[in-house]
Protein backbone atom coordinates (compact mmCIF):
# COMPACT_ATOMS: atom_id res chain seq x y z
CA UNK A 1 0.00 0.00 0.00
CA UNK A 2 1.55 3.47 -1.12
CA UNK A 3 1.12 5.48 2.49
CA UNK A 4 0.37 9.21 2.13
CA UNK A 5 2.52 12.32 2.54
CA UNK A 6 2.68 13.35 6.36
CA UNK A 7 3.52 17.06 7.64
CA UNK A 8 3.85 18.54 11.30
CA UNK A 9 0.71 21.29 11.20
CA UNK A 10 0.50 24.30 12.58
CA UNK A 11 -1.36 27.64 12.99
CA UNK A 12 -1.95 28.50 9.38
CA UNK A 13 -3.08 25.19 9.33
CA UNK A 14 -5.87 26.08 11.37
CA UNK A 15 -9.13 26.49 9.11
CA UNK A 16 -8.18 23.15 7.03
CA UNK A 17 -7.98 21.45 10.48
CA UNK A 18 -11.21 22.53 11.68
CA UNK A 19 -13.01 21.54 8.78
CA UNK A 20 -11.79 18.50 8.89
CA UNK A 21 -12.55 18.15 12.12
CA UNK A 22 -16.09 19.32 11.42
CA UNK A 23 -16.49 16.41 9.42
CA UNK A 24 -16.11 14.16 12.81
CA UNK A 25 -17.87 15.99 15.59
CA UNK A 26 -17.92 13.25 18.06
CA UNK A 27 -15.05 11.25 17.26
CA UNK A 28 -12.61 14.67 16.81
CA UNK A 29 -14.18 16.23 19.88
CA UNK A 30 -10.99 15.80 22.07
CA UNK A 31 -8.62 17.25 19.39
CA UNK A 32 -11.56 19.56 18.51
CA UNK A 33 -11.73 21.30 22.03
CA UNK A 34 -7.83 21.71 22.51
CA UNK A 35 -7.10 23.04 19.19
CA UNK A 36 -10.42 25.50 19.55
CA UNK A 37 -8.16 26.61 23.40
CA UNK A 38 -4.54 26.83 21.77
CA UNK A 39 -4.42 26.38 18.00
CA UNK A 40 -1.85 23.90 16.67
CA UNK A 41 1.62 25.33 18.00
CA UNK A 42 3.34 22.73 19.75
CA UNK A 43 4.65 25.45 22.30
CA UNK A 44 1.24 25.74 23.60
CA UNK A 45 -0.25 22.52 23.37
CA UNK A 46 2.68 20.34 24.40
CA UNK A 47 1.78 18.12 21.62
CA UNK A 48 2.60 17.58 17.85
CA UNK A 49 -0.48 17.42 15.42
CA UNK A 50 0.43 15.80 11.75
CA UNK A 51 -1.42 16.34 8.85
CA UNK A 52 -2.18 14.01 5.90
CA UNK A 53 -3.41 15.85 2.46
CA UNK A 54 -2.19 19.24 1.10
CA UNK A 55 -2.95 22.69 2.96
CA UNK A 56 -6.44 23.73 2.04
CA UNK A 57 -8.03 19.77 2.29
CA UNK A 58 -6.48 17.69 5.15
CA UNK A 59 -7.41 14.18 4.60
CA UNK A 60 -6.79 13.31 7.91
CA UNK A 61 -4.60 14.21 11.02
CA UNK A 62 -3.22 12.86 13.76
CA UNK A 63 -2.76 14.37 17.37
CA UNK A 64 0.45 13.04 19.26
CA UNK A 65 0.84 14.29 23.10
CA UNK A 66 0.05 12.47 26.31
CA UNK A 67 -2.65 10.59 24.32
CA UNK A 68 -2.39 8.91 20.36
CA UNK A 69 -5.62 10.45 18.45
CA UNK A 70 -6.43 9.44 15.16
CA UNK A 71 -8.95 11.70 13.29
CA UNK A 72 -10.69 10.78 10.05
CA UNK A 73 -7.63 8.02 8.88
CA UNK A 74 -8.18 5.90 6.39
CA UNK A 75 -5.88 3.11 5.37
CA UNK A 76 -3.01 4.88 3.48
CA UNK A 77 -3.24 7.64 6.39
CA UNK A 78 -3.02 4.70 8.93
CA UNK A 79 0.84 3.24 7.43
CA UNK A 80 1.95 6.83 7.17
CA UNK A 81 1.49 8.14 10.85
CA UNK A 82 2.43 4.61 11.70
CA UNK A 83 5.74 4.87 9.63
CA UNK A 84 6.44 8.13 11.03
CA UNK A 85 5.27 7.61 14.76
CA UNK A 86 6.89 4.13 14.84
CA UNK A 87 10.59 5.32 14.51
CA UNK A 88 10.32 7.37 17.34
CA UNK A 89 9.77 5.97 21.11
CA UNK A 90 6.47 5.80 22.00
CA UNK A 91 5.61 8.57 24.54
CA UNK A 92 1.96 8.68 24.86
CA UNK A 93 -0.14 7.04 27.59
CA UNK A 94 -2.75 5.52 25.51
CA UNK A 95 -4.41 5.40 21.79
CA UNK A 96 -8.17 6.20 21.61
CA UNK A 97 -10.40 7.49 18.89
CA UNK A 98 -12.40 5.37 16.36
CA UNK A 99 -11.80 1.87 16.27
CA UNK A 100 -11.14 1.67 12.58
CA UNK A 101 -7.92 4.09 12.78
CA UNK A 102 -6.55 3.07 16.36
CA UNK A 103 -6.80 -0.83 15.77
CA UNK A 104 -5.13 -0.95 12.48
CA UNK A 105 -2.52 1.78 14.21
CA UNK A 106 -2.03 -0.30 16.90
CA UNK A 107 -1.22 -3.69 14.65
CA UNK A 108 1.19 -1.39 12.87
CA UNK A 109 2.86 0.25 15.86
CA UNK A 110 3.27 -2.50 18.28
CA UNK A 111 6.16 -4.31 16.76
CA UNK A 112 8.04 -1.07 17.25
CA UNK A 113 6.22 -0.12 20.42
CA UNK A 114 5.93 -3.54 22.13
CA UNK A 115 3.52 -4.30 25.50
CA UNK A 116 0.10 -3.07 25.60
CA UNK A 117 -1.80 -2.86 29.20
CA UNK A 118 -5.03 -3.75 27.87
CA UNK A 119 -6.50 -3.29 24.19
CA UNK A 120 -10.48 -2.46 24.50
CA UNK A 121 -11.83 -3.03 20.51
CA UNK A 122 -15.35 -2.10 21.05
CA UNK A 123 -16.17 0.65 23.01
CA UNK A 124 -19.58 1.87 21.75
CA UNK A 125 -19.69 5.69 20.65
CA UNK A 126 -23.24 7.08 21.73
CA UNK A 127 -24.99 10.12 21.24
CA UNK A 128 -27.96 11.76 22.85
CA UNK A 129 -29.77 15.44 21.33
CA UNK A 130 -32.76 14.97 23.97
CA UNK A 131 -33.49 14.78 27.12
CA UNK A 132 -33.60 11.55 29.11
CA UNK A 133 -37.35 10.05 28.98
CA UNK A 134 -36.84 9.08 32.48
CA UNK A 135 -37.14 11.55 35.34
CA UNK A 136 -33.85 13.01 36.16
CA UNK A 137 -32.34 13.14 39.93
CA UNK A 138 -33.73 16.43 41.46
CA UNK A 139 -30.27 15.98 43.93
CA UNK A 140 -27.47 15.62 41.27
CA UNK A 141 -25.76 19.38 41.03
CA UNK A 142 -22.73 21.04 39.98
CA UNK A 143 -19.65 20.57 42.15
CA UNK A 144 -18.58 23.67 44.29
CA UNK A 145 -15.31 24.57 44.18
CA UNK A 146 -15.15 24.23 48.02
CA UNK A 147 -16.30 20.34 47.98
CA UNK A 148 -12.97 19.28 45.81
CA UNK A 149 -12.10 16.98 48.88
CA UNK A 150 -15.18 14.95 48.77
CA UNK A 151 -15.15 14.54 44.72
CA UNK A 152 -11.14 13.98 44.93
CA UNK A 153 -11.42 10.05 46.59
CA UNK A 154 -15.00 8.89 44.24
CA UNK A 155 -12.62 10.26 41.41
CA UNK A 156 -9.36 8.13 42.02
CA UNK A 157 -11.69 5.54 42.59
CA UNK A 158 -13.48 5.99 39.48
CA UNK A 159 -10.66 6.22 37.78
CA UNK A 160 -8.63 2.74 39.34
CA UNK A 161 -12.07 0.87 38.69
CA UNK A 162 -12.15 2.06 34.89
CA UNK A 163 -8.45 2.05 34.41
CA UNK A 164 -6.88 -0.78 36.19
CA UNK A 165 -4.15 1.74 37.77
CA UNK A 166 -4.31 4.87 40.42
CA UNK A 167 -4.11 7.88 38.86
CA UNK A 168 -1.96 8.47 41.78
CA UNK A 169 0.37 6.45 41.78
CA UNK A 170 2.93 9.20 41.11
CA UNK A 171 1.50 11.46 43.66
CA UNK A 172 -1.75 13.28 43.54
CA UNK A 173 -0.74 16.63 42.73
CA UNK A 174 -1.08 16.65 39.11
CA UNK A 175 -4.85 14.43 39.52
CA UNK A 176 -5.96 16.58 42.17
CA UNK A 177 -5.68 19.84 40.03
CA UNK A 178 -7.41 18.15 37.36
CA UNK A 179 -10.53 17.29 39.26
CA UNK A 180 -10.07 21.07 40.41
CA UNK A 181 -10.07 22.39 37.15
CA UNK A 182 -13.16 20.39 36.22
CA UNK A 183 -14.95 21.76 38.85
CA UNK A 184 -14.12 25.49 38.33
CA UNK A 185 -14.97 24.92 35.03
CA UNK A 186 -18.30 24.11 35.54
CA UNK A 187 -18.11 20.42 34.66
CA UNK A 188 -18.36 18.19 36.98
CA UNK A 189 -21.76 16.95 38.57
CA UNK A 190 -22.49 14.65 42.07
CA UNK A 191 -24.65 13.38 44.03
CA UNK A 192 -24.49 13.87 47.87
CA UNK A 193 -25.73 11.87 50.85
CA UNK A 194 -24.46 12.49 54.47
CA UNK A 195 -21.25 14.21 52.65
CA UNK A 196 -20.46 11.43 50.73
CA UNK A 197 -20.04 11.40 46.58
CA UNK A 198 -22.53 8.50 45.97
CA UNK A 199 -22.86 9.00 41.83
CA UNK A 200 -20.50 11.45 39.90
CA UNK A 201 -19.60 12.23 36.38
CA UNK A 202 -18.04 15.11 34.53
CA UNK A 203 -17.80 16.84 30.85
CA UNK A 204 -14.38 15.72 29.73
CA UNK A 205 -14.89 17.38 26.56
CA UNK A 206 -16.73 20.32 25.34
CA UNK A 207 -16.76 21.61 21.56
CA UNK A 208 -19.43 23.50 19.56
CA UNK A 209 -20.77 20.51 18.57
CA UNK A 210 -20.86 18.43 21.83
CA UNK A 211 -20.24 17.45 25.30
CA UNK A 212 -18.38 14.20 26.06
CA UNK A 213 -19.31 12.76 29.50
CA UNK A 214 -16.77 10.44 30.58
CA UNK A 215 -15.70 9.68 34.71
CA UNK A 216 -19.36 8.21 35.58
CA UNK A 217 -19.57 6.26 38.86
CA UNK A 218 -21.42 5.28 41.50
CA UNK A 219 -20.58 4.23 45.13
CA UNK A 220 -20.34 0.30 44.68
CA UNK A 221 -23.13 -0.20 47.79
CA UNK A 222 -25.49 2.03 45.99
CA UNK A 223 -25.51 0.51 42.78
CA UNK A 224 -28.59 -1.31 41.78
CA UNK A 225 -31.00 0.96 43.52
CA UNK A 226 -31.50 3.12 39.87
CA UNK A 227 -28.80 6.35 40.82
CA UNK A 228 -27.03 5.99 37.99
CA UNK A 229 -30.11 6.28 35.49
CA UNK A 230 -31.38 9.04 37.16
CA UNK A 231 -27.81 10.44 37.38
CA UNK A 232 -27.28 10.27 34.15
CA UNK A 233 -30.69 11.90 33.08
CA UNK A 234 -29.54 14.91 35.02
CA UNK A 235 -26.55 16.05 32.92
CA UNK A 236 -27.82 15.07 30.10
CA UNK A 237 -30.53 17.64 30.61
CA UNK A 238 -28.27 20.25 32.02
CA UNK A 239 -25.87 19.49 29.43
CA UNK A 240 -27.93 19.94 27.08
CA UNK A 241 -29.25 23.39 28.27
CA UNK A 242 -26.43 24.91 29.14
CA UNK A 243 -23.46 23.49 27.57
CA UNK A 244 -23.83 21.89 23.48
CA UNK A 245 -26.02 20.62 21.34
CA UNK A 246 -25.74 16.89 22.09
CA UNK A 247 -23.94 14.66 24.84
CA UNK A 248 -21.72 11.94 23.69
CA UNK A 249 -19.95 9.24 25.67
CA UNK A 250 -18.20 5.98 24.79
CA UNK A 251 -18.29 2.71 26.90
CA UNK A 252 -16.64 -0.70 27.23
CA UNK A 253 -19.06 -2.83 25.35
CA UNK A 254 -18.72 -5.89 28.35
CA UNK A 255 -20.06 -3.31 30.93
CA UNK A 256 -24.03 -4.21 30.26
CA UNK A 257 -25.18 -2.26 33.72
CA UNK A 258 -23.62 1.14 31.89
CA UNK A 259 -24.84 0.55 28.88
CA UNK A 260 -28.43 -0.11 29.85
CA UNK A 261 -28.12 2.98 31.62
CA UNK A 262 -27.66 5.15 28.95
CA UNK A 263 -30.40 3.18 26.29
CA UNK A 264 -32.90 4.30 29.21
CA UNK A 265 -31.22 7.79 29.15
CA UNK A 266 -32.14 8.06 25.27
CA UNK A 267 -28.18 7.43 23.87
CA UNK A 268 -27.94 5.92 20.76
CA UNK A 269 -25.25 4.39 19.03
CA UNK A 270 -23.17 5.94 16.43
CA UNK A 271 -19.65 4.66 15.63
CA UNK A 272 -17.09 2.92 17.97
CA UNK A 273 -14.68 3.76 20.15
CA UNK A 274 -11.38 1.57 20.38
CA UNK A 275 -8.40 2.24 23.18
CA UNK A 276 -5.17 0.99 23.98
CA UNK A 277 -3.56 1.22 26.86
CA UNK A 278 0.28 1.52 28.57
Amino acid sequence: MLTAPVRLLGDTDRAAVERLLDLEPYTGAQVAERIAAAGLSRRRQDARIFGCGNRSELDALCWLGANLIPVHVGPAAVAAFADLIGSEGRICSSIVGDATAVLPLWERLCPAWGYARDVRECQPLLVADAPAPVTADPEVRLVRPDEVDLLYPASVAMYTEEVGVSPVIDGDTGYRDRVRDLIRSGRAYARFIDGQVVFKAELAVITRHTAQVQGVWTAPEWRGRGLATAGMAAVVRDALRRVAPTVTLYVNDFNEAARRVYAHCGFRRVGTFATVLF
